[in-house]
């Protein structure tokens, strides 16, 4: 197998895109991948998208956008994991290249959800979840989610202070972001003052519907050397993992065993330890899954995670920080393309390029996707080249 380097990445600011397509809004994150590489064509490309005929209607979206991006005839498969279809777009993109199938190989990710009004986005999201147990009967991630901070709150003692402040937490890095969705801080009393939707969850503990695109641009480790002159990122170990979609079928709802798996194995690969992480971009759909997905990684033993959110451990400065992007929180959340979107951030920090929200030293990142209430997961370690 080979190694693999990331040498190119693009991203488009995120939001309701009411003036763009899908097809616009994939391109406009694509074309600055391939410029920042500086090459001239692809071998294949991996697109990751949850839902594009519930959200604009159009499905063989692989053909779709290899020839609005004019790479035809360039083999182009879509990938969906729900919201870890990013990243799994990019662990397909990475075998593809590890295993000398491709040289070059562009992997995104893109979603358009903002055409359809919000039950039907709803109901395109709770596709994510059980549809025959869960959704039927009424559950939606708001809901789920809400079950899961409620026990986590009876085990742990963690209080909605500790939700709020990963919320305030991640507005104050997206502040830093000029492509974030939102880009404005929020104090703490504001979230707890906003409107609730699931209690304990407020509006503010929620990720917003977005639409967006990230892509990036893979080639052999070796290769690199001779196409760019900036930073070579690698990706020193990728991996994914599943668990029941259903969270009644789980032993324990806090646990999130598809998020521990993944990142046990991708830090395995990568031959790393906690403390050798710089950075981690973790999923954050909603503030406690922030909490359950650093515990379940090991970073904090569990209940843990909440008061050292309160305490600026996980702030850019603190010891770990965490989504220093702004997060799904803040940055947005097109669900099939947030994977690539968290790599384009551990990129664009490993580089030395992320200006105002640069950590100071990054070396080594670590980025957690997952799908549904954590029914599918992929954790990937980047480290940058000395």
């Amino acid at each position: 197998m080979r190694d693999v380097a990331i040498i190119g990445i693009g991203m488009n600011k995120w939001g309701e895109l009411w003036s763009d397509s899908l097809r616009d809004i994939f391109v406009t994150a694509a074309l600055p991948a391939i410029k920042d590489a500086g090459v001239k064509g692809i071998d294949s490309m991996y697109i990751g998208c949850m839902s594009s005929g519930l959200f604009v209607g159009q499905e063989h979206i692989a053909s779709l956008l290899a020839d609005y991006l004019g790479v035809l005839p360039a083999s182009a498969t879509r990938v969906e994991s729900a919201c870890a279809s990013g990243g799994l777009a990019l662990r397909c993109g990475w075998l593809d290249v590890a295993s000398g199938e491709s040289d070059i190989v562009l992997v995104s990710g893109v979603e358009k959800m903002t055409d359809v009004g919000g039950d039907e986005a709803t109901y395109a999201l709770s596709t994510a979840a059980d549809m025959e147990y869960e959704a039927y009967n009424g559950a939606t991630f708001p809901g789920l989610y809400a079950l899961v901070a409620r026990d986590h709150m009876r085990r742990y003692g963690t209080t909605p202070e500790m939700l709020a402040e990963v919320a305030v937490k991640n507005h104050w890095h997206g502040s830093r972001n000029p492509n974030a969705q939102f880009q404005m801080e929020i104090t703490r009393e504001q979230v707890l003052g906003s409107v609730m939707v699931a209690d304990p969850l407020h509006i503010l503990d929620c990720s917003p519907i977005t639409d967006g695109a990230a892509a990036a641009i893979l080639c052999p480790l070796e290769m690199a050397k001779d196409l760019t002159d900036k930073p070579i990122v690698k990706i020193s170990g990728i991996a994914s993992a599943t668990d029941s979609i259903q969270i009644a079928h789980r032993d324990d709802l806090c646990a999130f065993n598809a998020v521990k798996v993944s990142a046990e194995k991708a830090m395995a690969k990568a031959e790393k330890k906690h403390a050798d992480i710089d950075l981690i971009e973790a999923h954050d759909c909603f503030t406690i899954a922030e909490i359950c997905v650093l515990e379940a990684m090991g970073f904090f033993k569990p209940g843990e995670a909440g008061p050292a959110t309160l305490e600026g451990v996980t702030r850019r400065g603190g010891r770990i920080p965490v989504n220093v992007s702004g997060g799904l929180k803040s940055k947005g959340h097109p669900v099939g393309a947030t994977g690539i979107g968290q790599i384009y951030e551990l990129v664009k920090q490993l580089r030395g390029d992320a200006d105002e929200r640069q950590v100071e030293g990054a070396k080594c990142g670590l980025a957690q996707n997952m799908g549904g209430t954590g029914g599918s997961s992929v954790a990937t370690i980047l480290e940058v080249v000395e």
